[in-house]
């Protein structure tokens, strides 16, 4: 099976990017459009700094440092973990927290969730802000102005931060989502004082709930600035001044935005979008409506659900953090290619440490940690043969097996049970295909769906060794391995479209006076999308809205998401979706319209998949035998070329 592009060509090249933890994949769109795929490691300072705009400028031919001519591409659409690293590593920008006086410390206390709790040392998440400033202003929940903003003693409080070195601030002050006067005037002070980075809780999360919604706001202000210089970085390798929409970034809601609007609030997730993108898209293509996404990468792996419509969440916790912005309904282990293995205190252990792209696996040449990979090299699953001699210190060298088994010969003595060394890298491959099995369960069975229904679309550098253990785990029927899997998320940053969301706070009982009274609502809220979306280069001429709102029992703070329709039906879909999810309806609990969402989009890429219309009724004949180590014994196994194998081989 061949894939292409079906739109005109262009006469200029596209780019679809995704900048993973260890490996960057690359879809590059020829003028005549062509496809042509790349995969290298996002880090390798002896080679170059930045392995997206390294694979731009081979293929355009271009030396090493060059200026990439802009003119000679029609657009590069990326997704990037540069600002998810930075979120896991505390990494970002030393910010400074405004916040309604008297509650200071609301944030750092957050929720007093114990998460374990049995636990005697309580560890805490260190707060991302490095100092909270308390701000003489108080408005009440019906808009009373009781406390007006003290302006000039404002003033005085930031000049003094940003002499102290703060460059960063997130405002969240009280009612402030709806009544946004004083987080206006506080935010033109910090502007005019200097302050380079300035996030207002309205325009970052409008939404109620002090804690998280300061808590996503300062996300925004402690990462967007690492964000935009790594924009910048990218930016300042043209020649001239990108055109809207000619550099794009992949947001976690899954739709793109334009680089100048892209901000850390919108990046946590901005890969792993583009991988349920491209599954959704290729599985549709095949024929598939329900999927289950499975994502195996260097560093984690990624499981996703759909079922006629991508799943989102509004509110959700990263690292140690609580943001509440639009992400894709999305579930990570630490089970990747690169996750380390270990034997401590008697037990096997996957993860969730990994070997990342330097030094990467032990048989990378590296002196890397026994990793998952090393598990498939010392079972036979992965051939050095068959793979390019591009590991050791001069990327010169094939995959070192032998390394792999001594690594699991060593844990095998230190086991003691004579179990060989081969049994014990099968242990440890229970273990992660084990992780990998309940994190699907987690997104799909505990909510109440059937996975043998589904097909499993497995798709990143390392899904496909694993793919049958795992749907054999958990009684899927059907696997889906598309050509390009490998880099399928590379191939979904090709496929989204360009997307602006916007949420309003309604909270009103779910009545037809309710939704007669969005209407003007809906209209403002999709006019201000589509002028968005005007200003980042598409055609607003095509540009489609999907309007919902998040429904939830009065007195719980559990939301769904249900089509704007007639109240009934909206009730209906709810109680549907809330039986399934939790197992019970509350008939006599009423039910409020907490938030209105709108989502406009437009401008994807035109895509189909050329194929055979049946398998050919020659026989496949397999390029060499191997032996591979499966159920504590030996066995032989053909090898197939891929690239032979055309659609509808089983």
């Amino acid at each position: 099976m061949t894939t292409n592009s079906t739109s005109e060509p262009q006469g200029k090249w596209q780019f679809w990017i995704d900048r993973g933890g260890t490996f960057t994949d690359v879809i590059a769109r020829a003028p005549d459009g062509a496809l042509h795929t790349r995969k290298l490691l996002s880090e390798n300072p002896e080679s170059y700094e930045d392995a997206a705009l390294h694979v731009v400028r081979g293929f355009l031919g271009l030396d090493a440092d060059a200026e990439i001519p802009l003119g000679s591409v029609q657009a590069i659409k990326m997704g990037t973990t540069v600002a998810t690293n930075a979120l896991l590593e505390r990494k970002g920008e030393r910010t400074l927290l405004a916040i309604t006086r008297g509650l200071g410390d609301a944030i750092e206390i957050g929720y007093q969730a114990r998460p374990n709790t049995f636990a005697l040392n309580i560890v805490k998440p260190a707060p991302l802000y490095s100092a909270s400033l308390e701000i003489d202003e108080r408005i009440l929940a019906d808009g009373t102005v009781e406390i007006p903003l003290d302006k000039e003693r404002a003033r005085a409080a930031l000049q003094a931060a940003f002499e102290d070195g703060f460059r960063a601030i997130a405002i969240a002050l009280m009612h402030g989502y709806k009544y946004t006067q004083h987080e206006q005037a506080l935010a033109k002070i910090a502007h005019d004082i200097g302050f380079t980075q300035v996030s207002s809780s309205h325009q970052v999360s409008p939404l109620t709930k002090i804690v998280s919604r300061g808590e996503t706001t300062i996300v925004d202000a402690y990462l967007t600035p690492v964000l935009r210089r790594y924009v910048d970085r990218v930016s300042a390798s043209f020649g001239d001044t990108p055109a809207p929409g000619q550099l794009s970034f992949m947001q976690s809601s899954g739709g793109l935005t334009d680089a100048a609007r892209f901000r850390g609030r919108d990046a946590i997730l901005s890969g792993p979008a583009g991988g349920i993108v491209g599954c959704v898209e290729t599985a549709r293509l095949a024929g598939f409506d329900k999927v289950i996404g499975f994502d195996m990468g260097g560093t984690s792996t990624d499981v996703s659900h759909y079922a006629g419509e991508f799943e989102k969440v509004y509110e959700t916790e990263v690292a140690g953090v609580r943001m509440r912005v639009p992400m894709l309904h999305i579930h990570t282990v630490a089970a990747g290619g690169g996750s380390i293995v270990s034997y401590q205190d008697g037990r096997m252990r996957v993860g969730p440490e990994s070997a990342g792209a330097n030094p990467g696996p032990r048989c990378y040449r590296r002196g890397g940690p026994l990793a998952v990979t090393d598990i498939n090299a010392c079972l036979g699953r992965l051939q050095p043969d068959m793979f390019p001699a591009i590991f050791g210190p001069e990327q010169d060298q094939p995959l070192d097996t032998r390394s792999s088994y001594a690594g699991f010969a060593e844990i095998a003595e230190e086991v003691g049970d004579g179990r060989s060394a081969e049994e014990v890298a099968e242990g440890f491959l229970e273990i992660a295909v084990e992780h990998m099995a309940q994190a699907i369960k987690k997104i799909s069975i505990s909510r109440g769906y059937d996975v043998s229904k589904y097909v499993l679309n497995c798709f990143g550098g390392a899904g496909g060794q694993h793919a049958c253990l795992v749907a054999e785990r958990l009684g899927i029927k059907t696997i889906m391995l598309h050509p390009m899997a490998g880099v399928l998320s590379a191939l979904g940053m090709g496929l989204a479209k360009t997307q602006c969301e916007t949420q309003r706070v309604i909270d009103a009982v779910l009545c037809k006076e309710t939704i007669k009274t969005l209407r003007s609502t809906i209209a403002e809220l999709e006019a201000a999308n589509t002028d968005s979306l005007a200003l980042q280069g598409v055609t607003v001429s095509a540009v489609s809205h999907t309007v919902s709102a998040l429904l939830r029992y009065r007195g719980t703070e559990t939301s769904i998401s249900v089509p704007v329709a007639d109240p009934g039906l909206m009730a209906r879909e709810f109680e549907s979706a809330h039986n399934r999810q939790f197992g019970f309806v509350a008939p006599d609990k009423e039910l409020l319209l907490d938030t209105l969402v709108i989502v406009s989009e437009c401008g994807a890429d035109d895509y189909v998949e050329q194929r055979t219309a049946a398998p050919s009724s020659q026989p496949l004949l397999p390029i060499a035998q191997r032996e591979i180590f499966a159920g504590g014994e030996w066995h032989a196994a053909s090898v197939y070329r891929a690239d032979q194998l055309e659609f509808g081989h089983e």
